[in-house]
């Protein structure tokens, strides 16, 4: 029996991959995006089409953990800096899209139905969050996240996350349930709330921080993962055996890591499941989709998904008018905000529970999310006839985050330190990676914030802004930065000049033919000045100096042209150890 279950678990999740992988890269390759593929991978496949899934309600349990997962990386977004900056778009354009929309559509959705205000507004709040899982990956994709009408838009994305606990707790106020009534009163949660959230904060001071501090000396890239996943899963675990929400309790565990130098490695750890369990989310989402609550009453569900689409372009363009926006990215950004998002299926299940709506409500009004959800990318691509400015300017100097730095420095040892902080000095917004967990430390005391993390790892690279920057510079040593790696970097990014530290001569040659802007000798200059110092020591005038060097260089570029003709990295060691007459 054991070996059948199992064989059924395969053949549904050989299935499940299957049909998401076809209908992703179907629409992936028609530029609407996963999440519509996603939808309707798990539409097909669900009970009401195909049938040949298993129960969707046990995979969205599972599946939920995407979108703990989606908040703990949010949460890692929020470094001081960037929240500080944004606080007038997240705290205040934010709260006023949640309220207006929200309260908007529970007043239109009161009007139709004729229902009470309480399951009004069990339904129209949720109805104005919108999707993160869907519009941030599409701005990262068209490079427009860093642009001005982007950020506002990540503001506001930030502020729904933020807003899913408030609304939590206000569907569970308005509850009918006697068994959330017979519950502990408001204040007591409250309370319990905010100890938990002390609690995780002193857990990750004074338990989490030291134990990725250990794995990080370990150098343990498996250790590292497991214990970012363990962190996630451990902070939605403590809070739902409190009662509370287990997105606040990942999202506490992601800011309370944010600050640390560990946030590109903890990042691009959890990314991978993130992104998994996401999709798996989006399928269930379509499994349990009611198809027949939709053929009974198909002009309600279009009608309303068209008008939730409506109203929410229109007053979050208002908005952003009211914020000084010009009129074509406060369109834009109307039209990009314009759907429902996945929390809502969240609150629909709160709202349910407690006896505020039917199920029947919940279905109907999940399928007028999803439609609405479908309409995002062609909605996007009418946005950037609204949205035309430029792709992807650095406005404002400093690092503001992952995709902020214009130059990335990978190794901040006693090379790359004197590389960042002349970058630094000229005006250069910077991000460093290192894997010395003492460089970091020691670099923290004096005000530098090194990320840990493996600077020769793609994946790292990309979350630390390398898709952005203008400037990558290796500044590791022995030899790790391999021409296969140069040439890996610079196919996935183009757009940036590679600059590397070669250990001697044979590093040179080796690069030779790559794509590289500049490879630099890591005792070259030194020595020059050493040589230099030395000749003014023995009474040699400026002039004399000058010609010594520039004889030297002569000669030096010259052996090295010779070398590199003939491939001959054997012979490179011995010839630099030659002097010649006409170097004398």
């Amino acid at each position: 029996m054991e070996t059948h279950g199992g064989g059924m678990m395969l053949r549904e999740g050989l299935i499940l991959l299957g049909f998401a992988l076809g209908f992703v890269l179907l629409f992936r390759r028609m530029g609407l995006g996963a999440t519509l593929g996603y939808l309707l991978a798990g539409i097909a496949v669900g009970p009401q089409v195909l049938g040949w899934a298993g129960e969707a309600e046990a995979m969205n349990r599972f599946a939920e953990l995407g979108i703990v997962m989606l908040l703990f990386i949010v949460g890692l977004e929020l470094n001081p800096g960037r929240l500080w900056r944004m606080r007038k778009e997240i705290f205040g354009l934010g709260l006023l899209q949640v309220l207006a929309c929200g309260l908007a559509l529970s007043l239109l959705i009161g009007l139709v139905t004729g229902i009470s205000w309480a399951a009004a507004l069990a339904l129209g709040l949720p109805l104005g969050l919108s999707s993160t899982a869907q519009v941030l990956p599409m701005l990262q994709s068209s490079g427009r996240l860093r642009t001005p009408s982007g950020e506002r838009a990540f503001a506001i994305l930030l502020f729904q996350d933020l807003s899913i606990i408030p609304l939590i707790t206000i569907v569970a106020t308005m509850s009918r349930n006697p068994a959330d009534q017979a519950g502990p009163p408001g204040w007591q949660l409250g309370l319990m709330t905010a100890a938990a959230i002390v609690g995780l904060i002193l857990a990750g001071r004074f338990l989490i921080r030291p134990m990725f501090r250990l794995i990080a000396g370990l150098g343990e890239r498996e250790m590292f993962v497991m214990a970012g996943l363990f962190t996630v899963v451990a902070s939605a675990a403590v809070m739902e055996t409190l009662g509370l929400s287990t997105a606040l309790g990942a999202f506490i565990a992601g800011v309370m890591l944010a600050d640390t130098p560990y946030r590109h490695e903890l990042e691009t750890s959890v990314e991978p499941f993130r992104s998994l369990l996401l999709g798996l989310f989006f399928i269930s989402v379509g499994m349990m989709l009611d198809l027949g609550a939709i053929a009974d009453r198909p002009v309600f569900v279009v009608s309303m998904a068209a008008a939730l689409v409506a109203v929410k372009a229109a007053v979050i363009a208002g908005l952003g008018l009211a914020f000084r926006m010009r009129w074509r990215e406060a369109a834009g950004l109307g039209l990009l905000l314009s759907q429902g998002g996945e929390f809502g299926f969240v609150l629909f299940g709160q709202a349910t529970a407690a006896l505020l709506i039917t199920p029947e409500a919940a279905s109907l009004f999940g399928a007028i999310v999803t439609l609405s959800m479908a309409t995002t990318p062609f909605l996007m691509q009418v946005m950037r006839r609204f949205a035309k400015e430029p792709v992807a300017p650095d406005e404002r100097p400093g690092p503001t985050g992952h995709t902020a730095a214009s130059a990335l420095v990978v190794g901040y040892g006693r090379f790359g330190q004197t590389v960042a902080q002349t970058l630094l000095a000229g005006g250069v917004s910077v991000t460093l990676i290192d894997t010395d967990v003492e460089i970091i430390d020691v670099a923290k005391e004096f005000g530098a914030q090194v990320y840990f993390g493996d600077g020769t790892r793609l994946d790292l690279l990309r979350q630390a802004g390398a898709g952005e920057a203008q400037l990558i510079l290796f500044c590791i040593d022995d030899d790790q930065a391999t021409p296969d790696l140069i040439d890996a970097v610079h196919d996935a990014f183009p757009q940036a000049s590679i600059y590397v530290r070669a250990f001697d001569r044979r590093s040179v040659i080796r690069l030779h033919g790559h794509p590289t802007t500049s490879v630099v000798r890591e005792v070259l200059g030194s020595a020059i000045i050493m040589a230099r110092l030395a000749l003014a020591k023995l009474g040699l005038g400026a002039e004399e100096i000058d010609q010594a060097e520039a004889t030297y260089r002569k000669m030096d570029r010259k052996r090295l042209q010779l070398q590199l003709e003939a491939g001959d990295i054997r012979a490179a060691g011995a010839m630099d150890m030659m002097i010649t007459e006409s170097s004398r």
